[in-house]
């Protein structure tokens, strides 16, 4: 799947243009989507000057959007001579989206509207990720938001910890979703929920969340480790997401940091989610008799200064220190972000505790900003990720589809 982003650091926006034959109608309709999202309310005129489309064309696509509530009317321009021209902007209220992250054991939503504005926030434990309980868990979710909200419903986005098909990964240990290995999750939870799904990497998908909602808007090449019950990586190259020829790339997890290390479940020794992990920090309180690992009790075991939990921070900070490098080796990104399921103090004694990084083509003395950053959007970035996936789906025009103009 490809987004276009925007890239604040422009000043310019960059607009795919618009095609006058009939048959590629729905292209034009994300196009003017687009260009009005992008730039706000605007008259018919100024539409059609931006995507090249005639003014008949334009005339008849904003009113079809207008009649179908994507598209309201906000008043005249009050400019010159003349009738003043009426002006359009996205209708917030005109659609929903619904994003949702299952992990574990915890099931993230959200909601935006068509503004790409949160409408809705929630996170929910998760016993059985088994895909028959999960499922009707989600679908039940899915059902209790679309009788909460009076827009109808443009798409629901799930995200999944991955990699996907990759045998002797997909569904093992702790941090993934045991059983789901040989199931179509979208077709699955589609039949599930009555609505289309689309899937996407956890890690990825929270990429684009931070992206558009968080630290990550305005840089346009980021890349961010994102914990989770596991750990992985999203990158965002030129303002679009990276996913890799089958969507799995930024599988840091089960890169070996400790040769001879500690046992994995995908079958290898010393991976760095056995040191730097969600799953790792709860199983190491676990084996020190802590039972509440929630994150508010994160919050108040690192106000207290918990051995194990200190001791876990310099753990993860000696393995993550050199990953980091090594992404910015491969990458060249403009920074590197933090986020996720753990609590941003916890997150900035990490960055603290890795101190001067190891060497990298980042090692420049005129940087812009730090190599390493917090993120904005905390427990909710992969959920907002997912809920935009259907949003850019419907009003982002696909590039493939924009040649030959």
């Amino acid at each position: 799947m490809v987004f276009q982003l925007d890239n604040d650091q422009q000043t310019t926006h960059q607009i795919t243009l618009g095609k006058n034959p009939e048959r590629i109608r729905d292209h034009n309709r994300r196009v003017v989507l687009d260009v009005v999202r992008q730039h706000g309310s605007l008259g018919r005129m100024h539409i059609a000057r931006l995507t090249h489309l005639t003014a008949q064309a334009i005339a008849n696509i904003v009113d079809e959007l207008v009649s179908e509530k994507l598209l309201m009317q906000t008043g005249r321009l009050r400019a010159g001579r003349g009738q003043p021209p009426k002006q359009f902007a996205v209708n917030p209220d005109g659609a929903m989206t619904i994003g949702v992250e299952m992990a574990s054991d915890h099931m993230v939503t959200t909601v935006l509207d068509l503004a790409g504005q949160p409408r809705l926030r929630r996170i929910t434990p998760v016993k059985d990720t088994s895909p028959e309980k999960l499922s009707k868990q989600f679908a039940s979710e899915i059902a209790e938001i679309k009788q909460s909200f009076t827009a109808p419903l443009l798409g629901v986005g799930a995200v999944m910890p991955g990699p996907f098909d990759v045998e002797g990964m997909t569904s093992v240990g702790p941090t993934t979703l045991p059983g789901w290995a040989d199931i179509d999750a979208a077709a699955f939870l589609s039949e599930a929920c009555g609505e289309t799904v689309i899937i996407e990497n956890d890690a990825s998908a929270a990429a684009v969340g931070e992206r558009l909602f968080g630290a990550g808007h305005g840089i346009s090449s980021f890349a961010m480790i994102y914990f989770g019950a596991g750990i992985g990586l999203g990158m965002i190259v030129d303002g679009m997401p990276f996913r890799g020829a089958f969507g799995n790339a930024g599988e840091i997890g089960h890169v070996v940091v400790s040769p001879l290390g500690r046992p994995c479940a995908c079958g290898q020794q010393g991976c760095l989610e056995r040191y730097a992990s969600h799953y790792s920090l709860r199983e190491a309180l676990n084996q020190a008799g802590i039972e509440s690992t929630e994150f508010d009790d994160l919050v108040t075991l690192h106000e207290e200064k918990n051995p194990v939990l200190m001791h876990w921070l310099h753990e993860a900070a000696a393995h993550l220190a050199p990953m980091i490098a090594m992404i910015e080796n491969i990458l060249d990104p403009q920074t590197v972000i933090l986020s996720g399921m753990l609590p941003d103090s916890i997150l900035q004694e990490l960055v603290t505790m890795m101190g001067t990084l190891p060497i990298s083509v980042a090692s420049r003395q005129e940087r812009v900003m730090p190599r390493v950053i917090l993120g904005a959007t905390g427990q909710f970035t992969a959920a907002l990720g997912a809920a935009a996936l259907p949003l850019f789906e419907v009003m982002t025009p696909k590039l493939d589809t924009a040649s030959d103009l």
